[in-house]
Protein backbone atom coordinates (compact mmCIF):
# COMPACT_ATOMS: atom_id res chain seq x y z
CA UNK A 1 0.00 0.00 0.00
CA UNK A 2 1.18 3.57 -0.81
CA UNK A 3 1.90 5.74 2.20
CA UNK A 4 0.11 8.45 0.87
CA UNK A 5 -2.87 6.18 1.00
CA UNK A 6 -2.12 5.28 4.31
CA UNK A 7 -4.31 6.33 7.19
CA UNK A 8 -2.83 7.93 10.10
CA UNK A 9 -3.08 4.94 12.08
CA UNK A 10 -1.85 2.75 9.66
CA UNK A 11 1.43 5.04 9.21
CA UNK A 12 1.80 4.57 13.35
CA UNK A 13 1.60 0.98 12.95
CA UNK A 14 3.77 0.50 9.98
CA UNK A 15 6.73 3.06 11.46
CA UNK A 16 6.61 0.77 14.61
CA UNK A 17 7.30 -2.26 12.43
CA UNK A 18 10.08 -0.39 10.71
CA UNK A 19 11.46 1.04 13.95
CA UNK A 20 11.63 -2.71 15.03
CA UNK A 21 13.35 -3.97 11.63
CA UNK A 22 16.48 -1.05 11.67
CA UNK A 23 17.02 -1.48 15.56
CA UNK A 24 17.61 -5.57 14.54
CA UNK A 25 19.84 -4.37 11.89
CA UNK A 26 21.70 -1.67 14.30
CA UNK A 27 22.30 -4.37 16.67
CA UNK A 28 24.02 -6.38 14.30
CA UNK A 29 26.90 -4.00 14.41
CA UNK A 30 28.04 -3.37 10.63
CA UNK A 31 30.65 -2.03 9.36
CA UNK A 32 30.00 -1.56 5.39
CA UNK A 33 30.59 1.21 2.75
CA UNK A 34 28.70 2.16 -0.03
CA UNK A 35 30.14 5.54 -0.14
CA UNK A 36 32.71 5.77 -3.37
CA UNK A 37 32.64 4.10 -6.63
CA UNK A 38 36.23 1.69 -5.66
CA UNK A 39 36.54 -1.42 -7.56
CA UNK A 40 36.47 -3.99 -6.01
CA UNK A 41 39.47 -6.78 -5.18
CA UNK A 42 38.36 -8.91 -8.13
CA UNK A 43 38.12 -6.14 -10.43
CA UNK A 44 41.73 -5.48 -9.20
CA UNK A 45 42.73 -9.46 -9.62
CA UNK A 46 41.42 -9.71 -13.33
CA UNK A 47 43.98 -7.38 -14.29
CA UNK A 48 47.33 -8.71 -12.48
CA UNK A 49 48.80 -9.84 -15.32
CA UNK A 50 49.36 -6.05 -16.29
CA UNK A 51 52.77 -6.54 -13.24
CA UNK A 52 54.33 -9.40 -15.39
CA UNK A 53 54.07 -8.16 -18.76
CA UNK A 54 56.89 -5.93 -19.26
CA UNK A 55 60.13 -7.58 -17.85
CA UNK A 56 63.94 -7.57 -19.24
CA UNK A 57 63.07 -10.58 -21.04
CA UNK A 58 60.26 -8.51 -23.05
CA UNK A 59 62.61 -5.52 -23.30
CA UNK A 60 61.53 -1.79 -22.50
CA UNK A 61 61.16 -0.10 -25.80
CA UNK A 62 58.32 0.83 -27.69
CA UNK A 63 57.27 -0.03 -31.22
CA UNK A 64 59.72 3.17 -32.29
CA UNK A 65 62.59 1.97 -30.19
CA UNK A 66 62.09 4.24 -27.44
CA UNK A 67 63.72 3.16 -23.96
CA UNK A 68 61.05 3.50 -21.64
CA UNK A 69 63.32 3.48 -18.85
CA UNK A 70 64.96 6.83 -19.80
CA UNK A 71 63.78 10.38 -20.82
CA UNK A 72 61.78 11.40 -23.89
CA UNK A 73 58.17 10.87 -25.67
CA UNK A 74 56.99 13.46 -23.79
CA UNK A 75 53.28 13.48 -24.88
CA UNK A 76 52.92 9.47 -24.97
CA UNK A 77 54.11 6.51 -26.79
CA UNK A 78 52.57 5.86 -30.39
CA UNK A 79 50.49 2.56 -29.67
CA UNK A 80 49.34 4.22 -26.05
CA UNK A 81 47.62 6.58 -28.32
CA UNK A 82 46.56 4.69 -30.94
CA UNK A 83 45.14 2.28 -27.74
CA UNK A 84 43.16 5.17 -26.11
CA UNK A 85 42.00 6.85 -29.72
CA UNK A 86 40.80 3.25 -30.18
CA UNK A 87 38.84 3.70 -26.84
CA UNK A 88 37.42 7.01 -27.30
CA UNK A 89 36.98 7.08 -30.95
CA UNK A 90 39.11 10.01 -31.59
CA UNK A 91 42.32 10.15 -34.25
CA UNK A 92 45.45 8.90 -32.12
CA UNK A 93 47.11 12.28 -33.16
CA UNK A 94 44.67 14.34 -31.02
CA UNK A 95 45.34 12.24 -27.46
CA UNK A 96 48.04 13.23 -24.96
CA UNK A 97 48.75 10.41 -23.00
CA UNK A 98 49.82 11.60 -19.09
CA UNK A 99 49.85 10.43 -15.91
CA UNK A 100 47.44 8.10 -13.76
CA UNK A 101 44.99 10.19 -12.96
CA UNK A 102 42.11 12.35 -15.19
CA UNK A 103 41.24 14.39 -12.28
CA UNK A 104 44.68 15.96 -12.19
CA UNK A 105 45.03 16.59 -15.42
CA UNK A 106 41.59 18.05 -15.33
CA UNK A 107 42.71 19.87 -12.60
CA UNK A 108 45.77 21.17 -14.76
CA UNK A 109 43.83 22.45 -17.40
CA UNK A 110 41.50 24.65 -15.91
CA UNK A 111 44.42 26.52 -14.00
CA UNK A 112 45.97 26.20 -17.19
CA UNK A 113 42.64 28.66 -18.52
CA UNK A 114 42.28 30.35 -15.33
CA UNK A 115 46.06 31.67 -14.71
CA UNK A 116 47.36 31.67 -18.35
CA UNK A 117 44.28 31.76 -20.51
CA UNK A 118 41.61 29.40 -22.59
CA UNK A 119 43.94 30.00 -25.56
CA UNK A 120 47.36 32.08 -27.39
CA UNK A 121 44.52 34.68 -28.05
CA UNK A 122 42.49 34.46 -24.57
CA UNK A 123 42.94 36.50 -21.31
CA UNK A 124 43.59 34.83 -18.21
CA UNK A 125 40.04 33.62 -16.71
CA UNK A 126 41.48 35.28 -13.45
CA UNK A 127 41.94 38.77 -15.34
CA UNK A 128 38.27 38.74 -16.15
CA UNK A 129 36.06 38.90 -12.54
CA UNK A 130 33.90 36.76 -11.23
CA UNK A 131 33.88 33.41 -13.46
CA UNK A 132 31.29 31.15 -13.64
CA UNK A 133 30.96 27.47 -14.33
CA UNK A 134 27.77 25.20 -15.41
CA UNK A 135 27.53 22.18 -13.22
CA UNK A 136 24.44 19.81 -14.44
CA UNK A 137 23.13 17.65 -10.99
CA UNK A 138 22.89 15.66 -9.81
CA UNK A 139 26.74 15.35 -10.50
CA UNK A 140 30.46 14.48 -9.66
CA UNK A 141 31.80 15.92 -6.30
CA UNK A 142 35.15 16.02 -7.35
CA UNK A 143 34.23 18.52 -10.50
CA UNK A 144 32.91 20.71 -7.71
CA UNK A 145 35.85 21.08 -5.26
CA UNK A 146 37.94 21.99 -8.40
CA UNK A 147 35.62 25.25 -8.93
CA UNK A 148 34.95 25.69 -5.05
CA UNK A 149 39.04 25.54 -4.68
CA UNK A 150 39.97 28.35 -7.23
CA UNK A 151 37.11 30.01 -6.43
CA UNK A 152 34.43 29.76 -9.55
CA UNK A 153 30.68 30.24 -9.20
CA UNK A 154 29.08 27.08 -9.63
CA UNK A 155 25.48 27.44 -11.53
CA UNK A 156 23.11 24.31 -11.12
CA UNK A 157 21.67 22.90 -14.40
CA UNK A 158 19.29 20.03 -14.01
CA UNK A 159 19.71 16.74 -15.24
CA UNK A 160 17.32 15.37 -17.89
CA UNK A 161 17.51 11.57 -19.20
CA UNK A 162 19.27 13.06 -22.27
CA UNK A 163 21.72 14.73 -20.16
CA UNK A 164 22.03 18.50 -18.93
CA UNK A 165 18.35 20.65 -19.31
CA UNK A 166 19.90 22.53 -22.83
CA UNK A 167 17.51 25.24 -23.00
CA UNK A 168 18.82 26.13 -19.39
CA UNK A 169 22.18 25.79 -20.69
CA UNK A 170 21.90 27.60 -23.81
CA UNK A 171 20.14 30.55 -22.15
CA UNK A 172 23.29 30.56 -18.98
CA UNK A 173 25.70 30.61 -21.83
CA UNK A 174 25.31 34.24 -22.92
CA UNK A 175 26.36 35.38 -19.94
CA UNK A 176 30.16 36.24 -21.18
CA UNK A 177 31.37 35.37 -17.64
CA UNK A 178 30.11 31.53 -17.74
CA UNK A 179 33.56 30.15 -18.79
CA UNK A 180 32.98 26.28 -18.34
CA UNK A 181 31.37 23.32 -17.89
CA UNK A 182 31.81 19.77 -16.37
CA UNK A 183 30.16 17.04 -18.56
CA UNK A 184 30.17 13.09 -17.75
CA UNK A 185 28.32 12.63 -21.06
CA UNK A 186 28.21 8.61 -20.92
CA UNK A 187 26.76 6.80 -17.88
CA UNK A 188 27.21 10.08 -15.71
CA UNK A 189 28.08 10.11 -12.36
CA UNK A 190 25.66 9.04 -10.63
CA UNK A 191 22.28 8.98 -13.21
CA UNK A 192 23.66 7.12 -15.40
CA UNK A 193 22.47 8.79 -18.37
CA UNK A 194 24.11 8.95 -21.50
CA UNK A 195 23.95 12.51 -23.54
CA UNK A 196 21.42 12.10 -26.69
CA UNK A 197 23.30 13.17 -30.02
CA UNK A 198 20.90 16.00 -29.93
CA UNK A 199 22.49 17.44 -26.55
CA UNK A 200 26.21 16.77 -27.62
CA UNK A 201 25.21 18.52 -31.17
CA UNK A 202 23.52 21.70 -29.25
CA UNK A 203 26.87 21.82 -26.74
CA UNK A 204 29.29 22.04 -29.71
CA UNK A 205 26.98 24.53 -31.51
CA UNK A 206 25.87 27.25 -29.06
CA UNK A 207 26.86 30.72 -28.83
CA UNK A 208 29.16 30.88 -26.01
CA UNK A 209 31.84 33.05 -25.26
CA UNK A 210 35.22 32.37 -27.59
CA UNK A 211 37.09 31.19 -24.38
CA UNK A 212 34.14 28.97 -22.95
CA UNK A 213 35.33 25.27 -22.44
CA UNK A 214 33.54 22.39 -21.90
CA UNK A 215 35.34 19.62 -19.53
CA UNK A 216 34.58 16.29 -21.62
CA UNK A 217 34.82 13.64 -18.79
CA UNK A 218 34.56 10.60 -20.49
CA UNK A 219 35.66 8.30 -17.72
CA UNK A 220 32.99 5.68 -18.66
CA UNK A 221 33.20 5.33 -22.31
CA UNK A 222 33.93 1.31 -22.40
CA UNK A 223 32.06 0.81 -18.59
CA UNK A 224 28.91 -1.09 -19.96
CA UNK A 225 26.43 -3.36 -17.99
CA UNK A 226 24.12 -6.08 -18.30
CA UNK A 227 25.78 -6.79 -21.88
CA UNK A 228 23.87 -3.43 -23.17
CA UNK A 229 26.46 -0.32 -24.60
CA UNK A 230 25.07 3.27 -25.12
CA UNK A 231 26.33 5.16 -27.57
CA UNK A 232 27.57 8.71 -27.40
CA UNK A 233 29.07 10.47 -30.63
CA UNK A 234 32.38 12.69 -30.75
CA UNK A 235 32.00 16.15 -29.05
CA UNK A 236 35.45 16.83 -30.75
CA UNK A 237 34.07 15.95 -34.35
CA UNK A 238 30.96 18.14 -33.82
CA UNK A 239 32.83 21.09 -32.20
CA UNK A 240 34.73 21.04 -36.03
CA UNK A 241 31.32 20.81 -37.33
CA UNK A 242 30.32 23.48 -36.16
CA UNK A 243 32.93 25.82 -36.18
CA UNK A 244 33.89 25.79 -32.16
CA UNK A 245 37.16 23.62 -32.41
CA UNK A 246 38.27 24.66 -28.98
CA UNK A 247 35.58 24.30 -27.45
CA UNK A 248 36.01 20.83 -25.41
CA UNK A 249 38.48 18.82 -24.40
CA UNK A 250 37.89 15.76 -23.03
CA UNK A 251 39.50 13.18 -20.33
CA UNK A 252 39.78 9.59 -19.47
CA UNK A 253 41.66 6.75 -17.59
CA UNK A 254 41.80 3.17 -16.86
CA UNK A 255 41.54 3.85 -13.30
CA UNK A 256 38.58 1.58 -13.18
CA UNK A 257 39.84 -0.70 -16.29
CA UNK A 258 43.35 -1.80 -14.57
CA UNK A 259 44.60 -0.09 -11.26
CA UNK A 260 42.19 2.65 -9.28
CA UNK A 261 46.23 4.58 -8.75
CA UNK A 262 47.99 2.90 -11.41
CA UNK A 263 46.27 3.28 -14.45
CA UNK A 264 46.79 5.42 -17.57
CA UNK A 265 45.19 8.59 -18.14
CA UNK A 266 44.45 10.81 -21.54
CA UNK A 267 43.51 13.84 -23.31
CA UNK A 268 41.99 14.32 -26.05
CA UNK A 269 41.72 17.74 -27.89
CA UNK A 270 41.53 19.25 -31.65
CA UNK A 271 44.86 20.80 -32.80
CA UNK A 272 45.48 24.49 -31.42
CA UNK A 273 44.02 23.17 -28.00
CA UNK A 274 46.35 20.19 -27.98
CA UNK A 275 49.32 22.66 -28.92
CA UNK A 276 48.48 24.77 -26.37
CA UNK A 277 48.16 22.22 -24.08
CA UNK A 278 51.36 20.37 -24.91
CA UNK A 279 53.04 23.40 -24.31
CA UNK A 280 52.18 24.18 -21.14
CA UNK A 281 52.79 20.52 -20.10
CA UNK A 282 56.53 20.97 -21.81
CA UNK A 283 57.35 23.24 -19.18
CA UNK A 284 55.56 21.42 -16.41
CA UNK A 285 57.20 17.69 -16.90
CA UNK A 286 60.02 15.86 -18.79
CA UNK A 287 56.89 13.02 -19.40
CA UNK A 288 55.04 10.73 -17.54
CA UNK A 289 55.55 6.73 -17.17
CA UNK A 290 56.11 4.91 -19.97
CA UNK A 291 56.94 1.63 -18.26
CA UNK A 292 53.31 2.31 -17.79
CA UNK A 293 51.98 3.02 -21.15
CA UNK A 294 54.02 0.00 -22.15
CA UNK A 295 52.62 -2.58 -20.12
CA UNK A 296 48.89 -1.66 -20.41
CA UNK A 297 49.31 -1.60 -24.12
CA UNK A 298 51.40 -4.74 -24.13
CA UNK A 299 48.86 -6.22 -21.76
CA UNK A 300 45.28 -5.18 -23.57
CA UNK A 301 46.95 -4.68 -26.89
CA UNK A 302 44.07 -3.36 -28.51
CA UNK A 303 40.36 -2.16 -28.42
CA UNK A 304 38.97 -6.04 -28.59
CA UNK A 305 41.29 -6.86 -26.00
CA UNK A 306 39.80 -3.92 -23.72
CA UNK A 307 36.51 -5.06 -24.78
CA UNK A 308 37.15 -8.58 -23.39
CA UNK A 309 38.62 -7.43 -20.13
CA UNK A 310 35.53 -5.11 -19.95
CA UNK A 311 33.20 -8.35 -20.31
CA UNK A 312 35.38 -9.62 -17.18
CA UNK A 313 34.88 -6.61 -15.23
CA UNK A 314 30.85 -6.10 -16.41
CA UNK A 315 30.66 -9.90 -14.90
CA UNK A 316 31.62 -9.11 -11.37
CA UNK A 317 29.84 -5.71 -11.47
CA UNK A 318 26.56 -6.47 -13.05
CA UNK A 319 25.00 -8.80 -10.21
CA UNK A 320 26.06 -6.34 -7.68
CA UNK A 321 24.06 -3.52 -9.79
CA UNK A 322 21.24 -6.11 -9.88
CA UNK A 323 21.32 -6.84 -6.30
CA UNK A 324 20.74 -3.20 -5.65
CA UNK A 325 18.31 -2.29 -8.29
CA UNK A 326 16.16 -5.87 -7.37
CA UNK A 327 15.97 -4.74 -3.74
CA UNK A 328 14.70 -1.37 -4.38
CA UNK A 329 11.98 -2.31 -7.13
CA UNK A 330 10.61 -5.01 -4.63
CA UNK A 331 10.72 -2.93 -1.56
CA UNK A 332 10.20 0.54 -2.56
CA UNK A 333 8.26 0.46 -6.03
CA UNK A 334 5.05 -0.32 -4.41
CA UNK A 335 5.52 2.76 -1.50
CA UNK A 336 5.86 5.36 -4.11
CA UNK A 337 8.52 7.17 -1.57
CA UNK A 338 11.36 7.32 -3.96
CA UNK A 339 12.96 6.89 -7.63
CA UNK A 340 16.00 5.73 -8.61
CA UNK A 341 18.26 5.41 -11.92
CA UNK A 342 18.35 2.05 -13.74
CA UNK A 343 21.78 2.68 -15.75
CA UNK A 344 23.31 0.49 -18.20
CA UNK A 345 26.55 1.27 -17.17
CA UNK A 346 28.45 3.64 -14.86
CA UNK A 347 29.72 2.86 -11.65
CA UNK A 348 26.11 4.42 -9.91
CA UNK A 349 22.44 4.71 -8.99
CA UNK A 350 20.93 7.67 -8.25
CA UNK A 351 18.63 7.70 -5.59
CA UNK A 352 16.16 10.19 -4.86
CA UNK A 353 13.87 9.88 -1.77
CA UNK A 354 11.26 11.95 -0.04
CA UNK A 355 12.25 15.48 0.00
CA UNK A 356 13.81 16.68 3.32
CA UNK A 357 14.81 12.80 4.72
CA UNK A 358 17.62 12.35 2.53
CA UNK A 359 20.34 13.74 5.39
CA UNK A 360 17.68 11.70 7.46
CA UNK A 361 17.98 8.60 5.38
CA UNK A 362 22.21 9.47 5.85
CA UNK A 363 22.43 9.60 9.46
CA UNK A 364 19.99 6.13 10.03
CA UNK A 365 22.77 4.00 7.47
CA UNK A 366 25.70 5.64 9.66
CA UNK A 367 24.35 4.51 12.95
CA UNK A 368 22.78 1.53 11.13
CA UNK A 369 26.45 0.45 10.07
CA UNK A 370 26.53 1.46 6.72
CA UNK A 371 28.57 4.48 5.02
CA UNK A 372 27.26 6.26 2.16
CA UNK A 373 28.32 9.23 0.25
CA UNK A 374 27.41 12.28 2.47
CA UNK A 375 24.19 14.03 1.36
CA UNK A 376 24.57 17.10 -0.69
CA UNK A 377 27.56 15.51 -2.31
CA UNK A 378 26.39 15.49 -5.44
CA UNK A 379 25.34 19.52 -5.26
CA UNK A 380 28.14 22.35 -5.87
CA UNK A 381 29.41 23.61 -2.55
CA UNK A 382 27.28 20.06 -1.00
CA UNK A 383 23.58 22.00 -1.09
CA UNK A 384 20.67 19.94 -2.48
CA UNK A 385 18.43 22.27 -2.59
CA UNK A 386 15.78 19.37 -1.88
CA UNK A 387 17.84 17.26 0.41
CA UNK A 388 16.50 14.19 -1.41
CA UNK A 389 19.34 12.66 -3.86
CA UNK A 390 21.80 9.81 -2.24
CA UNK A 391 24.34 8.80 -4.76
CA UNK A 392 24.56 4.75 -4.28
CA UNK A 393 27.87 3.04 -5.04
CA UNK A 394 27.79 -0.36 -5.47
CA UNK A 395 30.79 -1.91 -6.65
CA UNK A 396 32.94 -2.24 -3.77
CA UNK A 397 31.15 -4.54 -1.19
CA UNK A 398 30.70 -8.58 -1.70
CA UNK A 399 27.04 -9.25 -3.53
CA UNK A 400 26.41 -10.27 0.15
CA UNK A 401 27.39 -7.40 1.77
CA UNK A 402 24.88 -5.19 -0.57
CA UNK A 403 22.30 -7.55 0.16
CA UNK A 404 22.35 -6.24 4.07
CA UNK A 405 23.54 -2.65 3.13
CA UNK A 406 20.81 -2.12 0.58
CA UNK A 407 18.47 -3.72 3.23
CA UNK A 408 19.33 -1.24 5.82
CA UNK A 409 19.05 1.94 3.07
CA UNK A 410 15.47 0.56 2.20
CA UNK A 411 14.75 0.37 5.86
CA UNK A 412 15.95 3.67 6.28
CA UNK A 413 13.99 4.89 3.59
CA UNK A 414 11.01 4.16 4.90
CA UNK A 415 11.66 5.13 8.85
CA UNK A 416 12.76 8.54 7.30
CA UNK A 417 9.89 9.17 4.82
CA UNK A 418 7.20 7.90 7.98
CA UNK A 419 8.48 10.76 10.08
CA UNK A 420 8.48 12.93 7.41
CA UNK A 421 4.44 11.89 7.02
CA UNK A 422 3.70 11.38 10.91
CA UNK A 423 5.25 15.55 11.60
Amino acid sequence: MKYSEMSKSELLKEQEEVRHLYNQFKSRGLSLDMSRGKPSAGQIDEALGLLDVVNSKSGYKSEEGINCLNYGCPDGLAECKKLFGEILDVPAEKIFVGGNSSLNMMFDYILQCYTFGASVKSEPWSKQGKIKFLCPVPGYDRHFTICEYMGIEMINVPMTATGPDMDVVESLVKDPMVKGMFCVPKYSNPTGVTYSDETVRRLAKMEAADDFRIIWDNAYVIHDLFGKEDKLIDMLKECEKAGNLDRAVEFASTSKVSFSSAGVAVLAANADNLAYIKRRYSFQTIGYDKINQLRHVQYFKDLAGVKRHMALLSDIISPRFEAVLSALQKELAPLEIAEWTKPNGGYFISLDVMPGTAKRVWQLCKEGGVKLTNCGATFPYGKDPEDKNIRIAPTFPTVEELADATELLIISVKLAALEQLLK
